[in-house]
């Protein structure tokens, strides 16, 4: 009778192991990933160290070739992910980007199949995002903004932050995939919301390293040591991230861009046109926001004068030949 009940106690225990696993292989179905700039092609990469197939395209054909060299499969367009993975990952520079992607004669929406999931993670127009969530309802398939915060750094150790909008019920298929990308995962509210929290983050961002570069100009005109000025502001109410972890100024940290001739990081180009599309948003809802204003000024301005490929953080720069140093 022992024997009889160990077998069955054995069986039992041997087909919840197949199911596990045959769930487990499951959801290793491929994910399609469109856009492999500095940030999507870490990211894609780390798809496939956690085991899930990838299938990719890229307008450049050179970053399609390099993630090819890793084990993704590479295909000519958009419309040829839709037609091979039902979950598909975009990582596109702007709001005309996104749209060509999806509503293009290339792109996802012609050949998607009915239940895809689709996750946006490019920074783009609130109104944007909401109205492809409309299209892709149209199609039968799911829309959701994902946009990302950390960088490229924080992108090849998997460390993002995702900012997540669209319908709750599909959060967590959303989940599944951005968790293998990044170290949070925070759903905002419907479609839209994970572009406004990453709009109103940036500003900020914008706004505190303008302060820092500003501060720390004045404190050396004044004399004081750079090293020890950040060390006193890290230990005082003035601290900020711009201050403690990515000074502007050259010689005080290590391993952040103004260390590197201001190369790397996240370009001025990139924060210019977050801080427009943060001026669009206060615009249509009517909402003061007069340093993000003049913020977006100061980085239009860099981009004219230059600095449009370095880090948003040569604003140090930037003001010290405004002033003549």
């Amino acid at each position: 009778d022992n024997v009889r009940i160990l077998h069955q106690v054995l069986k039992a225990v041997l087909s919840s192991f197949r199911f596990l696993s045959t769930r487990s292989m499951a959801s290793k179905t491929p994910v399609g990933f469109i856009g492999l700039g500095n940030m999507g092609s870490p990211m894609a990469k780390n798809l496939l160290k956690n085991g899930y197939p990838v299938i990719a395209t890229d307008v450049f054909p050179q970053s399609c070739k390099e993630l090819q060299d890793t084990g993704a499969q590479v295909v000519d367009s958009p419309a040829d992910v839709a037609e091979k993975a039902d979950r598909i990952i975009t990582m596109l520079p702007s709001s005309p980007n996104v749209i060509e992607v999806y509503t293009g004669p290339n792109g996802i929406l012609k050949k998607v199949k009915k239940g895809t999931l689709l996750i946006d993670s490019s920074t783009i127009d609130p109104a944007v995002s909401r109205e492809m969530a409309v299209a892709a309802e149209k199609k039968g398939a799911v829309f959701m903004d994902a946009p990302v915060s950390g960088g490229v750094g924080a992108a090849s150790m998997a460390k993002l932050t995702f900012m997540v909008g669209g319908v709750v019920e599909e959060y967590n298929a959303a989940k599944e995939l951005l968790t293998c990308m990044g170290a949070n995962v925070i759903y905002c509210g419907q479609v839209g919301t994970g572009q406004a929290a990453k709009i109103c983050n940036n500003m900020l961002l914008a706004i505190g390293m303008i302060g820092t570069a500003e501060t720390m100009n004045l404190g050396i005109r004044l004399g004081l040591d750079p090293k020890l000025l950040a060390k006193i502001l890290n230990m005082s109410s003035g601290r900020c991230w711009s201050s403690d972890t990515y000074n502007p100024v050259p010689g005080v940290m290590e391993g952040v861009p103004s260390a590197n001739n201001y190369q790397g990081g996240f370009g001025t180009t990139l924060m210019a046109k977050d801080l427009g599309l943060a001026q669009n948003t206060a615009t249509n809802t009517k909402t003061p926001v007069p340093l993000g204003s003049l913020a977006h000024q100061i980085y239009r301005v860099m981009c004219s004068r230059g600095y449009a490929n370095k880090d948003f953080s040569s604003v140090f720069q930037f003001l010290r030949e405004e002033d003549g140093q």
